[in-house]
């Protein structure tokens, strides 16, 4: 008896929640205090809850949430959620009092793998999205199971309003690619979306060069099409952008050129550094005190001062070879840095190898100076061998410096005479015997 009583309870209840009749639900819980608990784990599908927000009673779901908040995290047979439903259904004030109750079901996905904010940017519900946004910022940047992001559901259900309300806040997700490498903008060209191509072209930084698995840009995708009065149209809109996107590509160039500038830079300072300490302090360390007179009184014939390099009086042919290629060590990297802080046109490649020629000169008289340096605090039993690894090591480098050298102008040469118009011979490379054949037939012909 007891158990039809509650069942007959239960069914009064979805009945009224089905009207939005507050009132009967007031009479049943003064009946029955428990039966909001007891329906939260006895319900086969939907509770009380989820029939009163599909049918979009504000008061009813107010009244539940009062009296019960667990309700607004039970899941029916498609894992939806009260929430769920309000978002596919727009409502946002019931949207809004189950955020408040439950906010931790703007993460739970549906049978499809779909959250609320999935729901309401497919149905195309601007304030709902709005408000779940706020709530849930994480929920918005999840993908479905084959990569759709919100924006990709936003064009692949026509919803331009949502599109355009999300994009501000969810700027980094404007080229992201699905699973097939598709961003928004191939998706949009596919389905020939000519308002959305309008403002992803218009009014954002999409990339309209971005390839997809296929290796297909959305241009690429637009020719493939049948040629219609709608594909033209498009090819309108991307055309402006696509000239754009032809100057950036030029801007390629210039950015490369900016980091090896600032290599350069790095590269000099560093030099100059060297240079500056080894000039002041030189391989073998400065006297520490004066010496004119000997113990006696007498003036020494070679005399020095504090300060003054033992090197100098010690080496003197080495002392002098190291001042000449130490001094051009530093001056070089000196004149590269005021070069480069001068704010002269380094963006054309041609200034750009000439201070790396200056840097090839700074950087060989670094190296000379520091086989002086090793030269000269060797011990005289190890002179000899010492002497001769150098001489190979400094052979070596300046043939490849050589070699850098004469390839780099001989390249700048050809582009040069290309620039000019000028046809460089170059012999011509044939691409089998019987071609060759060919050729030294017709010449014995001759």
């Amino acid at each position: 008896m007891e158990r039809s009583f509650e069942g007959v309870a239960e069914k009064r209840l979805y009945n009224a929640a089905a009207r939005g009749d507050t009132r009967s639900l007031h009479e049943l819980l003064e009946q029955d205090p428990l039966l909001l608990d007891r329906v939260s784990y006895t319900c086969p599908n939907k509770t009380p809850l989820h029939v009163a927000t599909l049918q979009g009673h504000l008061a009813f779901v107010q009244e539940i949430l009062n009296r019960n908040l667990q309700l607004a995290e039970e899941l029916d047979l498609q894992q939806y959620s009260a929430l769920h439903i309000a978002s596919a259904k727009g409502y946002v004030e019931i949207a809004r009092k189950l955020l408040s109750a439950a906010p931790d079901m703007c993460l739970f996905r549906d049978c499809q793998g779909r959250n609320p904010l999935h729901l309401a940017a497919m149905k195309g519900h601007v304030q709902v999205l709005s408000e779940l946004i706020q709530k849930a910022p994480l929920a918005a940047r999840e993908k479905l199971d084959r990569g759709l992001s919100l924006l990709h559901l936003c064009v692949k259900y026509c919803q331009l309003e949502a599109l355009m309300m999300l994009v501000p806040s969810m700027n980094e997700l404007l080229n992201s690619k699905d699973d097939d490498g598709d961003t928004i903008l191939h998706m949009a060209v596919r389905d020939k979306q000519i308002e959305i191509i309008q403002y992803l072209v218009g009014s954002t930084s999409i990339d309209i060069n971005a390839k997809n698995s296929e290796g297909q840009t959305a241009i690429d995708i637009l020719e493939r099409n049948p040629t219609d009065a709608t594909n033209l149209e498009i090819r309108k809109i991307l055309r402006p952008r696509l000239c754009n996107s032809s100057s950036t590509k030029t801007q390629q160039p210039e950015k490369w050129l900016t980091k090896k500038r600032d290599a350069i830079m790095v590269v000099a300072i560093l030099i100059a550094t060297m240079a500056f300490q080894a000039g002041m302090t030189p391989a073998g360390g400065v006297w520490q005190e004066d010496s004119t007179h000997d113990s006696n009184g007498n003036p020494v014939t070679n005399p020095h001062w504090a300060g003054e390099a033992i090197m100098a009086r010690n080496h003197p042919k080495y002392y002098k070879s190291f001042m000449r290629v130490n001094t051009v060590a530093f001056v070089s990297s000196l004149s590269t840095i005021l070069l480069l802080i001068s704010g002269l046109p380094f963006r054309r490649k041609l200034f750009l190898w000439i201070l790396m020629v200056i840097m090839w000169l700074t950087i060989t008289s670094i190296a000379v100076t520091y086989a002086i340096s090793a030269l000269v605090v060797t011990p005289r039993k190890n002179k000899k061998s010492l002497s001769h690894d150098i001489e190979i090591a400094v052979t070596v480098w300046c043939c490849v410096m050589g070699i850098l050298l004469v390839g780099n102008t001989v390249r700048l040469i050809d582009r040069w005479l290309k620039k000019k118009g000028i046809i460089v011979w170059r012999p011509r490379r044939y691409r089998n015997p019987s071609e060759i054949n060919q050729v030294n037939a017709s010449q014995e012909s001759v």
